[in-house]
């Protein structure tokens, strides 16, 4: 077996709608890759060739994703024996989401906010700086009140506490700028209620806008209507 057979995996029974992006988000933890071929067929299961720098990390890949639960389909990993030009029955996915989504968009109830980012931080940087603490399967980067704020989601619980642990006060670098970050476990109830005081406060003032004095002429019409000028 030639040494690039050795350093490419066959990744079967993946999602109709998954991104070359998604394939690496799984893969990049094992090693260097080197060339995803991501197969799209018409009916799914899709199907992918990932070939690394080193066979050890191909190994090392094929041992913690075959069998993972991705998205509800099963992958199915092995040595991509004979090379890309071997054909490979496709394997049918336990379940299947006929959901779209555009790039990382896989959520789950893993999931940290991330405080103090420069407003040149984008959710691709916010992804790579939170990698460092495990794997990410979503990332945002959205405007709250003039701040910039993040969101995080990992794929596992332990992940999720590491990253707080880990990065937490770290330095978040992007080609524009850098800044000190807090990493805090995503509170549910607490964002429910900022958005509730963000909406009540831009309702008071829409209120006290409205309620603007009247101009001298005006005024004078309506104290005429109540009787209250001579």
């Amino acid at each position: 077996m030639g040494r690039r057979n050795s350093c490419t995996i066959y990744v079967g029974n993946l999602p109709g709608d998954i991104r070359e992006r998604e394939v690496e988000d799984l893969f990049y933890k094992y090693g260097c890759i080197v060339d995803i071929d991501l197969k799209i067929p018409p009916r799914p299961p899709g199907y992918a060739f990932v070939e690394f720098e080193d066979p050890r990390d191909a190994d090392d890949a094929i041992y913690g994703r075959d069998g993972y639960d991705f998205d509800g389909c099963r992958l199915r990993v092995e040595l991509a024996h004979g090379g890309r030009a071997q054909s490979y029955s496709y394997d049918r996915p336990s379940s299947f989401s006929n959901g779209r989504r555009g790039g990382v968009s896989r959520r789950s109830e893993f999931r940290v906010m991330v405080d103090g980012l420069p407003s040149s931080a984008s959710w691709q940087d916010l992804k790579d700086h939170m990698r460092r603490a495990g794997d990410v399967c979503f990332s945002d980067v959205y405007r709250e009140g003039g701040a910039t704020v993040g969101v995080v989601d990992y794929t596992n619980y332990d992940d999720m506490k590491y990253a707080i642990r880990k990065l937490d006060d770290t330095e978040f670098r992007n080609a524009f700028s850098r800044a000190y970050i807090r990493v805090r476990q995503y509170d549910a109830r607490s964002r429910s209620r900022s958005r509730s005081l963000s909406y009540l406060r831009s309702r008071s003032y829409s209120r006290s806008v409205s309620r603007s004095p009247l101009p001298v002429d005006e005024r004078s019409g309506h104290a005429a209507i109540w009787g209250l000028l001579p």
